[in-house]
């Protein structure tokens, strides 16, 4: 893992240092092929809309991230426009994660 992804993991994060650059590949693949629109709702709230045909591929992620990192809190929801809504949320002292998580998010995002 670079020193620029390495920057964003937090020491609370269980995850083997191995396997974080999977993970990473993981939520890259998530944002390019399922991410549709990000927006900040708040310092520690992030709200994602995802093509609802990913939802059991971003659970499954989202699961298995909350139990090495579980500061974060992942909500799922339907929404009135068709897609399927994600709000992340972290306490106050990893904002600095989320912050890094929603760049990493709108650099891969779907066009």
């Amino acid at each position: 893992m670079s020193s620029d992804n390495q920057a964003w993991v937090p020491e609370a994060c269980t995850l083997p240092s191995v396997q974080r650059p999977l993970r990473l590949a993981e939520f890259d693949d998530l944002f390019a092929t399922a991410l549709l629109q990000q927006q900040r709702l708040s310092p520690t709230h992030l709200r994602w809309r995802l093509d609802p045909s990913t939802e059991a591929t971003a659970r499954d992620l989202t699961g298995r991230e909350s139990s090495c990192c579980s500061f974060f809190t992942f909500a799922f929801t339907g929404d009135d426009t068709g897609t399927l809504r994600l709000d992340v949320q972290v306490p106050a002292a990893h904002v600095d994660v989320l912050d890094a998580l929603a760049q990493r998010a709108a650099a891969g995002m779907t066009a």
